[in-house]
């Protein structure tokens, strides 16, 4: 298997640190409001990664963080009068069960406030090696003029921080500009019990009792805490948005390799491109966002997945409801195809040869996983299996294999629906009547056959997939 490796910026054969066995780990979310449809596709595509990399006989371990201690949640959770912990714990449970209802099921979740622990142990080896600073009253921060390497996966150095595409920390006392919070001390007064922890909420701020004073973890800190804690210094696969590059995944590769004096510290680095909205990212801070959680209630989630892995991961994908659309029109597809395949009852003319579209389907994804590739694969698929059904030329046996081969690639894409919206036969032959005189180029009997199909009360649209038909609202 082949992919791009950010850090080298070339495709590299994966060879797993041991043997079979594949450590992953993928940025998640600061949990303060529902993900928006850019992040779902960053959650979508790697899931595709853990069940693609298991079919391949790797051993995957795939853990996904979950900041539930942040700025943005305690100013959240401030405006709306709530206890911060509370709100993130609500906004947790809500991206779990978003990610339950969008077919993810592949990685393990691990919050950072429950690897406070993990946490300190870390800036305490940073701070005992010389890599660490105190700027009293606020925290505790890294030094970055002891790292020569900073900079290596981005391409960025330090002076350019004040330019970066992600959260930096601010203070006017850091020895360099560049220079990011390890540790950040909050003044407190009460002390609660809470665990193996004392815990405080000092004016809707949550912080923890440590060695290293009343405080709570930084943003970058946390994930390198976490993957030290459960791969190990060293491991695999790190993935993410290509927002994260920097100065994130620039912080995590400083911290773990100064903490550790092992390099590298990922082998490996896969970073997913943005989703555009109109020529723009689609980003919270600029309100061009969607919710997966209210995309939804709209759209199954087939149909969601179908149109988050039409592009390639490391090209930007256009979010419209012409995508959407689209995918919609390509789920139908496969679902008509399944129907005809579950109708055949005739043990004749076997001649179909489902494995062929096996190796054009694994041929893409193990080349960087080339998902465009891949449906182009299937739909090619589909249309030769349109062609040799119309000829009576497929049987019972031929049905099931290519029945099992579309379930494979549903065990890896999560793309082939349980149910479709029912559509009566004449419909459909004079869909696929419609369809043959377009291939034709007869374009005036098709337009006759449309103007029949929307007197049934049904609309038909053309997209790249093949035709989109819906029934008409009363």
């Amino acid at each position: 298997m082949i992919i791009h490796n950010t850090l080298t910026k070339t495709k590299e054969k994966i060879v797993p640190r041991e043997n079979k066995k594949i450590q992953m780990f993928v940025c998640g979310p600061t949990v303060y409001d529902y993900i928006h449809i850019g992040n779902a596709r960053t959650f979508v595509f790697f899931d595709v990664v853990a069940k693609y990399l298991k079919y391949r006989g790797y051993q995957v371990d795939y853990i996904q963080n979950i900041t539930d201690i942040d700025d943005k949640i305690i100013q959240r959770a401030k405006e709306n009068k709530k206890d911060p912990l509370m709100w993130a714990k609500e906004y947790r449970q809500k991206f779990e069960e978003d990610m339950k209802a969008l077919g993810i099921d592949s990685p393990k979740y691990v919050p950072a406030t429950e690897h406070i622990g993990q946490v300190v142990k870390q800036v305490k080896a940073l701070i005992d090696r010389k890599h660490a600073y105190l700027i009293e009253g606020d925290g505790w921060y890294f030094d970055l003029s002891t790292f020569k390497d900073y900079g290596k996966l981005s391409g960025r150095k330090a002076q350019m921080a004040d330019d970066a595409v992600s959260r930096i920390d601010e203070n006017d006392k850091k020895r360099n500009k560049g220079d990011f919070c390890l540790w950040k001390l909050v003044k407190v007064g009460k002390e609660l019990e809470i665990g193996n922890w004392k815990l405080e909420i000092a004016d809707g701020e949550p912080a923890w009792a440590t060695p290293l004073g009343w405080g709570r973890p930084g943003w970058h800190i946390e994930d390198t805490a976490i993957t030290e804690h459960y791969f190990g210094p060293q491991y695999d696969i790190h993935g993410g948005g290509q927002d994260l590059i920097f100065p994130h995944h620039e912080a995590e590769i400083t911290q773990q390799e100064s903490a550790s004096g092992k390099k590298p510290f990922v082998k490996y680095w896969m970073h997913v491109a943005f989703l555009i909205n109109k020529e723009e990212k689609m980003s919270k801070s600029k309100g061009n966002f969607t919710t997966v959680h209210e995309l939804l209630k709209q759209y199954p989630k087939e149909v969601l997945r179908f149109y988050l892995l039409s592009g390639h991961y490391r090209q930007p994908l256009e979010f419209s409801d012409k995508a959407l659309k689209q995918a919609r029109a390509g789920i139908q597809r496969i679902k008509e195809l399944t129907k005809k395949l579950e109708n055949i009852e005739r043990n004749k003319n076997d001649g179909i040869v489902a494995y062929a579209l096996r190796e054009a389907f694994d041929e893409a994804l193990t080349d960087d996983f080339n998902t465009p590739k891949a449906f182009g694969a299937i739909f090619e698929f589909i249309k030769r299996m349109n062609t040799d059904l119309t000829s009576d030329s497929i049987g019972q046996k031929g049905a099931e294999e290519a029945s099992q081969m579309l379930s494979y690639i549903n065990s890896i894409l999560g793309i082939v629906p349980d149910t479709q919206d029912e559509i009566p036969p004449a419909i459909e032959v004079l869909v696929e009547k419609r369809e043959k005189f377009r291939e034709e180029k007869n374009f005036k009997e098709s337009d006759k056959i449309r103007t029949q199909i929307q007197n049934l009360g049904y609309e038909i649209e053309d997209t790249i997939y093949g035709s989109l038909l819906t029934k008409k609202s009363s």
